[in-house]
């Protein structure tokens, strides 16, 4: 189950400029972004338990979110 719901990410298609936005294409942009920050997340996770802290800070989602992408 999403954990974003629709309409946030189709006020994000409209303030990029979009006049309609189907249902479909902002489920799919759901998922992406889900996908993606779950990835992240994780790796932010990883990072703040390697550095012996319980709380993930600002500095390790930066990080996680290098690493994600060098991954590509």
């Amino acid at each position: 189950m999403a954990e974003l719901t629709l309409q946030p990410i189709r006020r994000l298609f409209f303030k990029a400029g979009a006049k309609r936005v189907a249902d479909k294409a902002a489920e799919a942009l759901i998922a992406r972004m889900e996908e993606r920050s779950l990835k992240i997340a994780g790796e932010a996770w990883n990072l703040a338990r390697h550095a012996g802290r319980s709380t993930v800070m600002k500095q390790d989602v930066k990080m996680a979110e290098k690493l994600v992408k060098e991954r590509k």
